[in-house]
């Protein structure tokens, strides 16, 4: 958990009547970039920062925020299985996603999960405002980029086409797959997800099935491999 020893920020004087921001990213740099470029709006104030899930929703219970950002790649729970959390927990709190990704699987499940918005990072400079605004207006925003894929596609947050094999897994799973492309054991996600190696392991079993994959070592090669396209 980041800020004031009581978790709450400083409040500036011309932000008296601004809407509250809750920021949860694990990257501190980045984090400190955005409250700056947040606070620069007097219509907004980041009244907290957390760097894990768990802390994001302890202060999301003491602080109550107008509004949470959270970053898609957070460790251990990820983003999504984050946004669902607070979804079930606080159905009437917008959530925007923060994500390096800018591909729209990744915007569709974010919208599944019950985000209001999904915004990539490279855009957040010029798109951080907007999103806000129309996020607490209870409008949904997305990155131009991701909007223009997912109208190419069909309706933002439908249930993705089968005709990639990967859109077939669900959110868990595909972040077991994420995990094994980038190299981590059965064990290390046990330990990153808070699940038992056991769990771990049925999933990979499920993503081996829905892939049509012979073993485990095709599931590395495979995830690697769709890990390394996106990265080029």
């Amino acid at each position: 958990m980041v800020g004031r020893p009581d978790g709450l920020m400083a409040t500036k004087p011309n932000h008296q009547n601004a809407k509250r921001v809750l920021l949860v990213d694990d990257h501190p740099v980045l984090r400190k970039g955005l409250v700056r470029l947040i606070d620069s709006k007097h219509e907004f104030l980041v009244c907290g920062e957390a760097s894990t899930a768990q802390d994001a929703m302890a202060l999301i219970r003491k602080l109550g925020p107008d509004l949470v950002i959270v970053d898609i790649g957070l460790p251990g729970t990820s983003g999504i299985e984050l946004t669902k959390t607070i979804h079930a927990e606080f159905p009437k709190l917008p959530v925007l996603i923060l994500s390096m990704h800018e591909e729209a699987l990744y915007a569709t499940r974010a919208l599944r999960a019950g985000a209001m918005g999904y915004i990539v990072k490279q855009d957040a400079i010029d798109n951080i405002a907007p999103a806000l605004r129309e996020a607490l207006n209870g409008r949904r925003y997305l990155s131009p980029g991701i909007a223009a894929q997912l109208q190419h596609n069909g309706p933002a947050g439908q249930t993705p086409s089968t005709d990639d094999p990967i859109n077939l897994l669900t959110d868990r799973e595909f972040e077991i797959f994420e995990l094994i492309g980038k190299g981590h054991e059965v064990r290390e996600i046990s330990g990153a997800l808070g699940v038992s190696p056991k769990t771990v392991e049925t999933h990979r079993t499920n993503i081996k099935g829905k892939l049509k994959l012979k073993n485990a070592r095709q599931v590395t090669r495979l995830a690697v491999r769709w890990l390394g396209q996106r990265a080029v």
